[in-house]
């Protein structure tokens, strides 16, 4: 996917030849004369899939959707002045903030966005590597073009990310430091409806989560594979129902979010998380075997199991 820098409008006639009716060199999957061949220059055009490229787009998006109160230290490529942090989400749903003693962070799940994701993350970081203790960036504000546009352009784009789940809110502040007025309102509402939730490690496992929803418990596992892929390896599983982590799972359905599937499975809640790992580590190396003939045409049963799975697909906006 190319980057969506800013890129200087050329005139229709110029020498580097851009046709007006060609994708745009942005990246935004516009025709060039919609969008930086036009007069107005480039409209918010909205990125399907904003973290494709990037090792660490599973756990991004796990982080962005469903995940409560977590936080991972941010690959950041060359020489920067700070580390900084990315959490699920910071007090009043801010972009970003330097606590007072120092530490940066940058949320992913904030109050206003653009079109592009990945863009709106790396304009928080670049606010956090200098910010002072104590500021705060409630939203993001506009790309001037002078700094790296995407998150892409800001990471080390192999390197996955290595989150920590935190049982309440309370990182947001430094130790031995009381909470007050908005914040403290907004930690004891952020506290108040954390779910269990945990992050299976196991061989061939990356991006699941379990989750206690009181009356069942879940797991949901962001795929890195395209959607049709997908489809065709969990569809040959359920056609010989190996598409379960067990005793005591069952496939419920998947959603869409940011390009990506998160297929979903209803667990015994009477079980500890850690009594999925091996489930899903088996499950793992069942869909590896499924995935390498996925584009073999699928028997009648499989062709059944498939649409079945297809009706079953919400798509998070």
């Amino acid at each position: 996917m190319a980057k969506r820098t800013a890129v200087k409008r050329p005139a229709v006639n110029s020498t580097d030849g851009v046709n007006p009716r060609q994708p745009c060199p942005c990246g935004s999957g516009k025709r060039y004369k919609a969008c930086h061949g036009s007069a107005g220059g480039p409209a918010d055009v909205i990125i399907s899939r904003p973290f494709e490229g990037l090792a660490a787009e599973p756990e991004l998006i796990a982080l962005r959707e469903f995940v409560p109160s977590a936080t991972a230290a941010l690959p950041l490529a060359g020489d920067v002045p700070r580390q900084v942090t990315l959490a699920t989400v910071l007090p009043m749903a801010a972009a970003a903030l330097v606590r007072s003693d120092g530490v940066a962070f940058v949320g992913l799940q904030v109050q206003t966005r653009s079109g592009d994701l990945s863009r709106d993350v790396a304009r928080a970081i670049r606010w956090a590597l200098t910010a002072e203790p104590g500021d705060a960036l409630p939203i993001v504000g506009v790309d001037n073009g002078d700094e790296p546009g995407r998150l892409q352009d800001l990471l080390v784009a192999d390197q996955p990310l290595e989150p920590v789940l935190h049982e309440d809110f309370a990182w947001w502040l430094p130790e031995d430091t009381q909470a007050t007025g908005d914040v403290a309102l907004s930690l004891e509402r952020a506290n108040a409806a954390i779910m269990p939730s945990a992050r299976l490690s196991a061989p061939g496992v990356h991006a699941a989560y379990w989750v206690d929803a009181g009356d069942k418990a879940h797991l949901r596992w962001v795929r890195p594979e395209p959607e049709e892929q997908l489809l065709n390896a969990m569809a040959k599983l359920a056609a010989r129902n190996e598409l379960n982590l067990g005793e005591g799972s069952r496939y419920a359905g998947s959603f869409r979010a940011h390009g990506l599937s998160v297929p979903v499975w209803d667990l015994d809640p009477e079980l500890h998380s850690s009594e999925w790992a091996a489930g899903a580590e088996a499950l793992s190396t069942r869909l590896t075997g499924a995935l390498a003939t996925a584009d073999e045409q699928l028997t009648d049963s499989e062709r059944r199991a498939h649409d079945g799975l297809r009706g079953r697909q919400v798509t998070l906006r």
